[in-house]
C-alpha cells in the first residue's frame, strides 16, 4: 500500500504545470491533519513549494535544475479551480498593449475573489480585489483595454485610445464600446468620443 505522502505526489504528478494544489481537495486521501501534515513534510524536502495557505505547486525539473512554475500558469489554475475571474493589472495590459515602456516589476492580477499575496519560489504574487467592471473580457484583448486606461486614467484615456485604434483589430474596440454601459462615466466618455470621431 501506498503511504500517504506517495499518493499526493502521485496526484501532483498527474497536474499541469503550476496548477495548485489545494490540501481541500486531497481529503479522499485522509484525513485533513494527515494531509496538511504531508504537505508540510513535502514543502521541507523541497518536493512542493507552499505558494499561500492551503495552497501548493509541484517544482518544474529542467535541465538547468528545479523552478518554480509560470505565474501564468499558476493564476491560470487557480482561476480555474476557485471560480474566480483573475485578469492581469492594468500597468502589465497597459505594457503589453504598447501604451508605456514601463514594465511591472512586481506579479500583480485582479480578481473577483479576496485581496491575497502567494509566494510562488522567489516571486511575490499579488492578487487584489477589482470591480466586476475591471474583470470584464478576461484573456482578451478588448479587456486589456479596459485594465490599460483603468491604470492610465481620465487625464492618458483619449490619447491611449487614438493609439490602439491604430493597432487593435476593430472587433476588440467594438466589444470595449458595446460594454459601455458598464463601464465608469469618465471611461464610457472616452470610448464614446472615440466612436464619435471614428
Amino acid at each position: 500500500m501506498q503511504t500517504l505522502a506517495n499518493q499526493v505526489l502521485a496526484h501532483a504528478a498527474g497536474l499541469p504545470e503550476g496548477k495548485p494544489l489545494i490540501a481541500k481537495e486531497l481529503l479522499h486521501l485522509g484525513r485533513r491533519a494527515a494531509v496538511d501534515q504531508v504537505l508540510s513534510r513535502l514543502v521541507q524536502r523541497g518536493t512542493l513549494l507552499r505558494a499561500g495557505r492551503g495552497i501548493y505547486v509541484q517544482p518544474v525539473e529542467s535541465r538547468f535544475g528545479t523552478r518554480a512554475p509560470s505565474a501564468a500558469k499558476m493564476i491560470e489554475g487557480l482561476a480555474n479551480q476557485r471560480g474566480e475571474t483573475i485578469a492581469s493589472h492594468g500597468a502589465a495590459a497597459a505594457n503589453a498593449l504598447g501604451l508605456t515602456t514601463q514594465v511591472p516589476m512586481r506579479a500583480v492580477y485582479l480578481t473577483s475573489g479576496p485581496s491575497r499575496r502567494l509566494k510562488l519560489g522567489a516571486q511575490m504574487i499579488e492578487l487584489r480585489h477589482a470591480p466586476i467592471w475591471q474583470l470584464i473580457f478576461p484573456g482578451r484583448a478588448a479587456g486589456e483595454v479596459v485594465r490599460a486606461l483603468a491604470w492610465l486614467g481620465p487625464e492618458k484615456a483619449g490619447e491611449a485610445l487614438r493609439k490602439l485604434r491604430t493597432k487593435l483589430p476593430p472587433s476588440e474596440l467594438q466589444e470595449v464600446v458595446a460594454a459601455r454601459g458598464r463601464l465608469p462615466t469618465w471611461m464610457a466618455r472616452e470610448v464614446s468620443a472615440l466612436v464619435n470621431n471614428g
